[in-house]
């Protein structure tokens, strides 16, 4: 018999650089290696960090929650390939939250990034330790975590800085 759920979260960069990425994906797999049973997962499913734990969760057979901010967020998300990628992975998901429009895209991507920690017991963050570039970046929802006790997993290469 399957233990408890754990549900895990992510919070992190759109753009991950070459140097990085091999480091961030072993380090996702690794934390959702045998995990299928007992585990959830969330995410906002944007581009980068949250598109690529959403495949790999999928991969493994996680069942995927999507946190939607609320905003006109489809027409944020990037180009034609981003925008493709998120609707199949919403296709994908067991569950959709569609949060409340806030009055600002950063309000709202906030919103999101602290839903998806007030709602998993763990969270993974594809994170270069810099200060958010705005409201809800991934600095800010590393330290929302951090001021709510929910444990984060940093994932990155040492020294590779975003552009």
């Amino acid at each position: 018999m399957p233990g408890p759920v754990t549900r895990i979260g992510i919070t992190g960069h759109r753009e991950i650089p070459e140097a990085a990425l091999s480091a961030v994906r072993s380090g996702i797999r690794a934390e959702l290696r045998g995990r299928a049973a007992t585990t959830r997962a969330l995410s906002s499913l944007a581009a980068g960090a949250d598109q690529l734990f959403a495949e790999f969760a999928l991969e493994s057979g996680i069942q995927l929650t999507a946190v939607i901010p609320g905003m006109d967020y489809e027409t944020h998300l990037g180009d034609d390939a981003v925008r493709a990628a998120y609707h199949r992975l919403l296709k994908c998901c067991a569950e959709r939250v569609q949060l409340p429009h806030e009055r600002t895209h950063e309000e709202a991507y906030y919103a999101a990034g602290r839903y998806i920690v007030d709602h998993a017991d763990r969270m993974i963050a594809v994170w270069d330790g810099a200060p958010s570039r705005g409201l809800g970046g991934t600095a800010d929802i590393v330290d929302y975590a951090h001021l709510t006790g929910v444990p984060v997993t940093v994932l990155w290469s040492p020294g590779v800085r975003r552009a």
